[in-house]
């Protein structure tokens, strides 16, 4: 969910703060990352 008016507006990419913004993938547009998949050899 996205509630960063700016990320509303214009996206997280655009923002000045998107370098150092902590809160991205939480309150702006950007997906999270995605955990590695265990393969399961070794």
């Amino acid at each position: 969910m996205t509630l960063c008016p700016i990320a509303i507006f214009a996206g997280c990419k655009k923002c000045p703060a998107f370098p150092v913004c902590p809160l991205k993938t939480v309150i702006g547009d950007v997906p999270k990352p995605e955990a590695p998949k265990p393969t399961g050899k070794k």
